[in-house]
């Protein structure tokens, strides 16, 4: 029995070939959920990672998971734009229905230190990372409530458990997007909207160097590096029926990373 028969997911950020966000719809789609996922390649095309057929990307997952047997649909959009979550959630609902799973997957995120920081580098990653993704949340739980049931799973990257030195920007916006979890996770626990976070490690989708593939190797005492399909295969639990009792937790799956 598939766990997500008639579920309707949204999945920000798919925008890669090898990309997390494209195996959490994988996963999603597997287990019989609709998607409906969202792209921006413009800010991919930015960085040194971004292939050719990242290009197109978006209509080849659509009809790969449509394949699956299950409905697929997906925008174009700028998550920064304040009304960006309103223009989102009435689309879905005006393709697929009313969704009950929401997996904030897009981020932004530029390696700087306390010499290369700045206002603008700040304000673009505050603007995805804590307002674009937080006003989905809200906008989301405002849009089911009293309808039904609802899973929220939030990415982010390990800020609470450790140090993240040359990565300022980033870490401090997913902090903010860690500790926006616990709280409003705890408004929404009446409405039986659970709200998560994973943390799924360093992981091989496609940025890492031969090198630093090399010196992180070692700190993960499994033996391999995280795989996208790792993060996909807990987000898969976390939005189904058999996670009802659990919220407002941020959850370290990297294999034991350290």
């Amino acid at each position: 029995m598939k766990r997500l028969m008639n579920k309707i997911a949204i999945v920000t950020g798919a925008s890669r070939v090898n990309g997390i966000g494209t195996a959490i719809c994988r996963e999603l789609a597997q287990e019989g959920a609709d998607i409906f996922f969202t792209h921006w390649s413009k800010y991919d095309r930015q960085m040194n990672y971004f292939i050719a057929d990242d290009m197109v990307w978006s209509q080849q997952l659509m009809e790969e998971i449509r394949e699956l047997g299950v409905r697929c649909e997906s925008m174009k959009i700028d998550l920064t734009l304040p009304d960006a979550p309103k223009i989102l959630l009435d689309e879905v609902h005006k393709r697929l229905g009313s969704p009950s799973i929401l997996v904030n997957n897009a981020t932004h995120s530029v390696d700087v230190d306390f010499r290369s920081i700045t206002a603008d580098i700040l304000d673009a990653h505050y603007a995805m990372n804590v307002r674009g993704t937080c006003l989905l949340m809200v906008e989301f739980a405002r849009q089911i409530e009293g309808k039904h049931e609802g899973r929220i799973i939030n990415m982010v990257s390990g800020q609470d458990k450790s140090p993240e030195p040359g990565n300022l920007a980033y870490v401090a916006t997913k902090g903010a997007v860690s500790t926006f979890t616990k709280s409003v996770a705890i408004e929404l626990a009446p409405l039986k909207i659970t709200v998560n976070a994973v943390d799924p490690g360093p992981t091989d989708s496609g940025w890492m160097s031969y090198a630093l593939k090399e010196h992180l190797l070692p700190k993960f005492p499994m033996g391999r590096l995280g795989e996208p399909r790792d993060a996909a295969k807990l987000i898969v639990f976390l939005a189904s029926e058999e996670s009802e009792w659990i919220t407002g937790q941020i959850i370290h799956s990297d294999g034991g990373f350290w």
